[in-house]
């Protein structure tokens, strides 16, 4: 298994996962993802915010990473941390700990930034993701009503989400 940025060569691969997972959210969940602006994700990329897990040549997982989220942490936003969002699973790697791995590789990158939380959100109030998240290692901060989601992706106008966090 091995961590790496993404490319731009690598975007139609992104955009199937992030098919296939919602096409997953929307058999389990009452919340699940819009389909993303290709801009964000291609900034991402540009930004080296976008990574991927390889496993024999395949792209195995994907998801981003920003050291700032206002909108979402709003004042907690202000303590340095690293923001992890849209993990997306391709369906032929499932049940491989990958949300252990990121969380793993991402304290480390978080140490090597200098910041002091990892964190995550998810919209809603889904206990069983809630006890999956806290089982990899997070502490389930609480539920917030957004309120100014103007720069967020759709999933996020009108949510309730869920705040997970890792003091390191």
């Amino acid at each position: 298994m091995e961590i790496a940025n993404s490319s731009l060569e690598d975007i139609d691969e992104i955009f199937k996962l992030y098919k296939l997972a919602t096409d997953f959210q929307k058999t389990k969940f009452i919340h699940h993802w819009p389909e993303f602006d290709k801009l964000l994700v291609e900034t991402e990329i540009l930004e080296n915010r976008q990574w991927k897990i390889i496993i024999d040549d395949e792209i195995a997982c994907v998801w981003a990473t920003t050291f700032d989220d206002p909108q979402i942490w709003g004042e907690l936003n202000k303590e340095p941390s690293t923001y992890i969002h849209r993990i997306a699973t391709n369906p032929k790697f499932r049940g491989r700990d990958f949300v252990k791995a990121i969380i793993k590789w991402s304290i480390e990158y978080s140490n090597d930034n200098e910041k002091l939380y990892v964190r995550m959100d998810t919209v809603g109030n889904n206990l069983n993701l809630i006890n999956y998240y806290k089982k990899c290692g997070f502490d389930f901060i609480g539920l917030l009503k957004l309120t100014d989601t103007s720069e967020l992706p759709a999933h996020y106008h009108e949510a309730t989400v869920s705040l997970f966090q890792i003091k390191l």
